[in-house]
């Protein structure tokens, strides 16, 4: 994929992987990228956007979980829509921010919701 149009915002308080992931994600909504384009390299994107590599690897990393890019051995990152995860995540969200809206007006903190849902996922052997 040639010249990725990806637009960093240095002095946005938004995490500069959460842009980069963000800028992709409306690259793949406005159809710029399509399902089996290869992302640049790590290291090229890195130096185009003039931004560290670690960065560009925690986007890539998000990206992948989220079901927006695979990681092929030859290619490296490659736009790949896990379309039934999407829509699993897009759920679970919504179910999520009306249960943590709920805890939020009860004064429970961030650190007890997370330690839940880490207790749940223990429980159930999830990642």
């Amino acid at each position: 994929m040639q010249n990725m149009m990806i637009e960093i915002d240095f002095n946005s308080e938004e995490a500069l992987y959460l842009q980069l992931r963000n800028q992709i994600i409306l690259g793949i909504a406005t159809s710029k990228f399509q399902e089996g384009d290869a992302l640049p390299s790590v290291r090229q994107l890195a130096d185009d956007i003039g931004i560290n590599m670690h960065t560009v690897n925690k986007a890539y990393t998000v990206l992948k979980q989220e079901g927006f890019v695979k990681v092929d051995r030859r290619k490296g990152a490659v736009i790949a829509l896990d379309i039934d995860r999407i829509r699993t995540l897009e759920k679970m969200k919504e179910e999520l921010r009306a249960s943590l809206v709920k805890g939020i007006c009860k004064g429970i903190s961030s650190e007890e919701a997370h330690r839940m849902i880490d207790e749940i996922y223990e429980e159930f052997g999830g990642l």
